[in-house]
């Protein structure tokens, strides 16, 4: 398996304790630092999703978890994951749903607007969230969409401390602080979770995931 994006690896640790052999790569130096302290047993590259640097036929399954929307080029890196994956083999993308359907779109646009340094040909977190978009890149990028859902994906805080943690760390937040400085960013988090607080002082976001589940066709 190979986790495009892998950021600080959970995915991988997911999947390696379940037996794989997983290689995962991310564009983030400090994060695959995390990945390789929690999986020391699998395979770490840096480098980006648009030039991957692996042969033809790689792997058997090649996944994307909240990544391949942060591409330059989406239809480019779903073309590598099809170059890299062996004929019959699988890529999964999961992607947020649409905006809407997140309690955390309003904050996550705010961080996005923090980010100068962004190439603008980056849409943002929201993309890939409309409905056929996803199905239609898999198609263009040479791969057979199988599956697409929806998926419950609720951000739960038992209180503000734990908010600010979880919010505060994900990589484009980090380059909102790098730009604006950790004080705003830290009010802007603040702000956007006031709605959200609940009777127990913690705090609840109800956001959905969509995946799809894609198959590279089998050499004829």
């Amino acid at each position: 398996m190979l986790d495009v994006g892998c950021g600080a690896g959970l995915a991988v640790r997911m999947a390696a304790d379940l037996g794989a052999k997983v290689t995962g790569i991310d564009a983030s130096p400090g994060l695959l630092t995390i990945a390789e302290e929690r999986s020391p047993q699998c395979e770490f590259h840096l480098g980006s999703m648009d030039r991957l640097p692996f042969p033809d036929e790689s792997f058997d399954l090649v996944t994307g978890f909240n990544s391949f929307q942060f591409a330059e080029d989406p239809l480019g890196a779903l073309r590598e994951a099809h170059r890299v994956v062996k004929p019959g083999g699988q890529v999964a993308v999961g992607t947020w749903a649409k905006p809407e359907d997140c309690d955390t779109a309003e904050f996550l646009e705010a961080m996005r607007e923090l980010i100068s340094s962004a190439p603008s040909t980056v849409e943002g977190p929201f993309a890939l969230s409309q409905d056929g978009t996803l199905e239609t890149l898999c198609r263009n990028a040479g791969l057979e969409p199988l599956l697409t859902e929806d998926v419950d994906c609720p951000f739960d805080y038992p209180d503000l401390s734990t908010a600010l943690t979880a919010l505060m760390s994900p990589g484009p937040v980090i380059l909102a602080i790098n730009e604006s400085g950790e004080t705003k960013v830290r009010n802007i988090v603040i702000k956007a979770l006031a709605p959200y607080r609940t009777e127990s002082g913690g705090y609840l976001m109800r956001n959905k995931f969509r995946y799809l589940v894609s198959r590279r066709p089998s050499e004829t």
